[in-house]
């Protein structure tokens, strides 16, 4: 088995918690977040690894980031994944209902499981979980908090327009 690393890197929507295996970002996790990931007696802190991809973040918080190429690894179920993948074609700066995704995976009766998976995307942000808004255009669940989903829409939608 490779070894786990994992860091925490400071945003401007509170820190991050980041874990890598084989060179892949398994986990992002907001401090605020339910999803916690806890750290392993085995795994190791260093920072190292992850400069590229703190770079990255920083780029997308300044704005000067859209799209990030970073290598990652979802760990979830066939359904979860289904989902997750398409969350990452959700462009930058547009948002989608919770039904809108169902029917994307060609499973439009699936609106909660949707939602379910949503809130386990181990990877928030670079899956842009938080593009996902309620039917009626409400800010809806979010594992880091609507405060910080409003910010990251926010984000990228000032930037989008420029």
């Amino acid at each position: 088995m490779s070894p786990v690393y994992h860091t925490q890197i400071e945003s401007p929507i509170g820190p991050l918690f980041l874990t890598l295996q084989e060179d892949h970002l398994t986990n992002v996790c907001m401090h605020q977040q339910k999803r916690i990931v806890k750290i392993q007696p085995e795994w190791i802190c260093n920072a190292s690894p992850f400069r590229a991809i703190a770079n990255q973040f920083k780029e997308y918080f300044l704005g000067t980031r859209s799209v990030f190429e970073i290598p990652i690894c979802l760990i979830g179920t066939d359904f979860q994944r289904a989902v997750w993948n398409e969350l990452m074609k959700i462009p930058y700066g547009t948002t989608l209902t919770y039904g809108e995704l169902a029917k994307r995976i060609n499973n439009p009766k699936a609106v909660r499981a949707v939602g379910l998976a949503n809130g386990q995307n181990p990877i928030p942000i670079i899956v842009p979980c938080h593009r996902i808004i309620g039917s009626n255009g409400k800010l809806t669940g979010f594992g880091g908090g609507l405060e910080n989903k409003a910010l990251l829409l926010q984000l990228e939608k000032q930037r989008s327009l420029t």
